[in-house]
């Protein structure tokens, strides 16, 4: 009797393990995944823009963020359209992700509108002080951090030159042709989503006219250009991938500070030098980080 009733305490209490243990298990398999939101600025087939997608995505994988199994990520490119960008936007904190990153300062003023709450890092942002973004660099505030595209040093290497303000296609052929209708002309060509969208244009209005050209990143000069100097424009997206999963392990934006680029380069296409008719000095090509032949 005494061994019958010790048999059925221990079924009993097996029982209950098994119940208690396919319990924690179901839990686990009901507990949602993470969910990012991303924005990006450039065309879904931009190639500038899948390196730097892939580029996030690889890093997040780094540190344990698989999309299918622990993470979501929703992602939207505004291909430097403004109304779609505000529509992606507000789509995107409509789905209650637990952090949106957010690429170019165009993107920042429509979600600022659609949330305060929401966690953002945005990559690739001129001045997010003076845009009214975040407080200071250092504390940022509120839900926003992230990278800023410049550091403010930059500006020294850069010459002053006539401005050429565009706003459209049509107006990029038109300020070429006037701008080009004097001699001895260069142009430095500013980072903007809009250049970035339009670069393949730009760049061979500036073939046509014979103008020598600085960009602002390496892909204008993979693409054609003559030279560029500015920061990397894919490490940003490595790095942001960080802040991600700082902030879904429980950190708050406002305790992670927004940092400068720490590499820039200067990279040179002889080719399109020789097509331009430009011989290089000796001394600019010593300097060059990158030179495309």
């Amino acid at each position: 009797m005494a061994t019958q009733i010790r048999r059925r305490s221990f079924i009993l209490m097996l029982a209950g393990t098994l119940v208690a243990l396919s319990l924690a298990t179901g839990a686990q398999q009901l507990k949602r995944p993470s969910r990012i939101g991303v924005l990006m600025n450039l065309a879904s087939d931009d190639q500038e823009s899948q390196v730097r997608f892939a580029t996030f995505l690889q890093a997040l994988h780094q540190s344990g963020w698989i999309e299918g199994h622990n993470v979501r990520i929703d992602t939207r490119w505004g291909a430097g359209d403004a109304n779609r960008t505000r529509r992606y936007a507000a789509e995107l904190v409509a789905l209650a992700p637990d952090v949106i990153v957010a690429a170019s300062t165009p993107a920042l003023g429509p979600l600022q509108s659609a949330t305060r709450t929401v966690p953002i890092v945005f990559v690739q942002v001129a001045d997010p002080v003076g845009g009214g973004f975040v407080d200071n660099l250092q504390r940022p505030g509120g839900n926003m951090t992230g990278f800023s595209v410049f550091d403010y040093s930059i500006g020294t290497k850069w010459l002053e030159l006539s401005q050429l303000s565009v706003r459209d296609t049509g107006e990029i052929e038109r300020g070429f042709d006037t701008f080009a209708s004097e001699p001895n002309r260069g142009l430095i060509v500013t980072a903007s989503t809009f250049t970035a969208v339009h670069r393949e244009e730009i760049i061979a209005l500036a073939a046509r006219y014979r103008l020598p050209a600085v960009y602002p990143f390496r892909y204008f000069v993979t693409s054609g250009g003559l030279m560029s100097y500015g920061p990397d424009s894919i490490e940003p997206f490595r790095r942001a991938a960080g802040y991600v999963d700082r902030i879904l392990n429980g950190e708050k934006p406002t305790d992670l500070p927004v940092q400068a680029p720490t590499k820039f380069e200067t990279v040179l296409n002889v080719r399109t030098a020789t097509d331009l008719g430009f011989s290089v000095p000796p001394t600019l090509l010593a300097h060059a980080d990158e030179v495309i032949k």
